[in-house]
């Protein structure tokens, strides 16, 4: 018998997370919670089935399993605090692994890890609780990834890199090999990182870290760019 679970999350994301779960075919998608929609709503199919008020209830129902499906794109706690009222209603919360993702046998992921169709994780590397890998994120070796990082569609990480909680890494943003991103750092679309970035840290889309100076027309000017 399939385990039943039910997706916290009604929005873009959950439509995602419903096509992973069908193509797994190993879970029994029994509804969505979302404090925004009716019982009267479904999503690709999938009924709502009550709101944060009702997780307990459908604990005690015999619904094991929860998968977190909101996104939390610039605002990571929204993530987390879905995370915390799973935890408190005693849900199990499954890594999923796209069927057409590939993750190395020697790789550790945390319980409610997301990794989307597309995504590679290299050999000997760890994704924290929570995290989620959009679809052809790139993780090389030896990589670590905190809990509640969010990694873009085609961001892609060096060997030997790690990404400290909270952290959000754009599209196509790349990650030199050896660099350390601390936590709740945000990477725009498209930066490419270079070096250590500090805890709280926001780099800008385009742009390169660290920032780096160029002389300008009057060789004693040195002017900012990126």
């Amino acid at each position: 018998m399939k385990e039943r679970i039910l997706l916290y999350g009604g929005g873009g994301h959950a439509k995602t997370l419903i096509d992973l779960i069908r193509a797994l075919g190993t879970f029994e998608l029994a509804g969505i919670v979302d404090d925004r929609l009716s019982r009267a709503d479904s999503v690709m199919g999938v009924p709502v089935i009550g709101t944060s008020a009702d997780l307990a209830r459908l604990r005690a129902e015999g619904i094991g399993g929860a998968v977190n499906a909101v996104g939390g794109i610039g605002n990571p706690d929204a993530r987390w605090q879905v995370f915390e009222r799973l935890i408190e209603a005693g849900f199990d919360q499954p890594a999923l692994v796209h069927p057409r993702a590939f993750v190395e046998p020697s790789v550790a992921l945390d319980p409610a890890v997301q990794v989307l169709a597309g995504a590679y994780i290299s050999s000997d590397s760890s994704v924290g609780f929570g995290t989620l890998l959009n679809a052809g994120a790139i993780l090389s070796h030896d990589n670590h990834l905190g809990r509640c990082v969010n990694l873009s569609p085609g961001a892609a990480c060096g060997g030997c890199v790690t990404v400290g909680d909270f952290s959000q890494v754009g599209m196509r943003a790349t990650i030199n090999a050896g660099v350390t991103v601390g936590r709740r750092v945000r990477i725009g679309n498209g930066a490419t990182v270079k070096d250590d970035v500090p805890d709280g840290t926001r780099v800008y889309a385009g742009t390169i870290w660290p920032r780096r100076e160029k002389r300008g027309t009057d060789p004693n000017e040195l002017r900012k760019i990126a």
